[in-house]
């Protein structure tokens, strides 16, 4: 039951950001979702063409495993369902992720402050969503 409750927690979570940052970049124009599913800095995944299909899942899938081991990680601390540790972690995961976007001509600029914005906002709306999950989860788990 936990196992699956995580899975879902990084699919819903992931197609959250996923939905918000594609939103964005269809208002905006900044690439923040190219951004997000792009794959031009892994050795062997750039050479492939993929669809935005295959894209997204690959999101999804990184979504997913981030959950797990976020979960593995709190859950020794005794901060598994709480909603600080997973907004923090997040933020920085989306700070350290931008800068991927140097590796790619299709991706916003290093320095362009507007992107960066969403992309952390983004991020940082994602660790709250993953929260809420858990914290429901968790609340799941103990009333059984």
């Amino acid at each position: 039951m936990k196992r699956i409750g995580i899975l879902f927690t990084g699919i819903i979570s992931g197609i959250f950001l996923g939905a918000l940052l594609w939103l964005v970049q269809r208002l905006t124009s900044l690439k923040v979702y190219t951004l997000l599913v792009n794959v031009d800095y892994i050795p062997v995944l750039k050479e492939w063409n993929m669809g935005s299909f295959i894209e997204f899942s690959l999101h999804l899938i990184v979504s997913t495993l981030l959950v797990f081991m976020l979960y593995e990680i709190f859950k020794r601390m005794s901060m598994a369902y709480s909603l600080l540790p997973y907004v923090l972690a997040n933020g920085a995961i989306g700070l350290l992720l931008y800068g991927t976007t140097a590796f790619s001509q299709r991706t916003p600029d290093l320095f362009d402050f507007y992107s960066l914005s969403y992309w952390l906002l983004g991020h940082l709306l994602y660790g709250v969503v993953v929260a809420l999950l858990m914290k429901k989860l968790g609340r799941a788990l103990h009333e059984r």
